[in-house]
């Protein structure tokens, strides 16, 4: 393994926390935030009762931020590339936070508990396109769809790239920094090695007031961990891609296996050819046409 590669692995086993969950750890900043996406005004950040999973990972997705306030559940979660499994992973994460909001509750009495009512938001930043809001619900993954599913959740997506929810990143000036950050990581990381990429996107942000304060105090953590994501965000993107050709390539071969088995049976029909010429010509052997020929017997 290369130095390179073990110290991205050591920023992930040390630095759990992503950048987007590192600037919203903050009460005031996680206010902020808040308030932008709901139209509120809350201005006392002790309001806020957080309840994030420590250690949770689920299938690679790390519990990012969960709060409870007003006796509203709220998760969420930043993203770099989009599942449609999302809400199976919320749901995971939904019951762990209730199983531990009820521990000391008689969930066997005869009085109802009473839960904090769930909302479920997706930060989302990839490079592939997505609309500025969309929704995915837990339903759409049931092998059989039902108009009225006995079990639902849904997670609105906000696109937080650069250019996008531009209401949104005017309210809070920390999620357009972070957009700008990240959009800057991008861009100088296709003309240059990935660790000059953030050192330079770093040292341009702290020199023009974007996310200056956060980036100063947390110089060298946060560029481990911007090196880590964008590896980890390229590699999943290079592996997703290669598995769509994988895929591509193995239905093309299985269909023009499927073709010459055609193309046999339609010569044996025929009569008109002997069992090594057809095979000359279809490209199958003489135990794969056997094999067909005691198919066409059976039907």
């Amino acid at each position: 393994m290369s130095e390179n590669k073990t110290e991205v692995l050591t920023a992930n086993r040390i630095y759990k926390s992503r950048i987007f969950a590192m600037l919203f750890s903050d009460r005031n900043e996680l206010l902020k935030l808040y308030n932008a996406i709901n139209g509120t005004s809350y201005d006392d950040p002790e309001l806020l009762q957080i309840n994030t999973l420590e250690n949770a990972v689920y299938m690679s997705m790390q519990n990012d931020v969960s709060f409870i306030i007003e006796m509203r559940l709220h998760l969420y979660e930043h993203q770099s590339t989009y599942s449609p499994n999302l809400p199976v992973r919320y749901l995971l994460y939904v019951a762990d936070v209730y199983s531990d909001y009820t521990k000391d509750m008689n969930l066997y009495g005869s009085r109802p508990v009473k839960l904090p009512t769930p909302k479920f938001v997706i930060f989302y930043n990839g490079q592939a396109e997505q609309p500025d809001r969309k929704e995915v619900k837990l339903s759409e993954l049931f092998t059989i769809s039902e108009s009225e599913p006995s079990l639902e959740l849904t997670a609105v997506m906000l696109n937080i790239n650069k250019g996008h929810n531009r209401k949104l990143m005017e309210t809070c000036r920390t999620l357009h920094d972070y957009a700008e950050y990240t959009s800057r990581v991008r861009e100088y990381a296709a003309e240059m090695s990935l660790d000059e990429a953030v050192e330079r996107a770093i040292t341009e942000c702290i020199s023009e007031g974007i996310l200056a304060d956060f980036l100063r105090k947390n110089r060298a953590e946060a560029k481990k961990v911007s090196i880590y994501e964008y590896d980890e965000e390229r590699h999943m993107r290079q592996t997703r891609e290669e598995g769509v050709e994988e895929g591509f390539a193995s239905g093309l071969e299985q269909g023009m296996k499927q073709k010459e088995k055609q193309i046999a049976i339609n010569l044996m029909n025929a009569g008109i050819l002997t069992e090594e010429q057809i095979c000359a010509v279809t490209g199958l052997d003489l135990e794969e046409l056997e094999e067909l020929k005691k198919t066409l017997s059976e039907e």
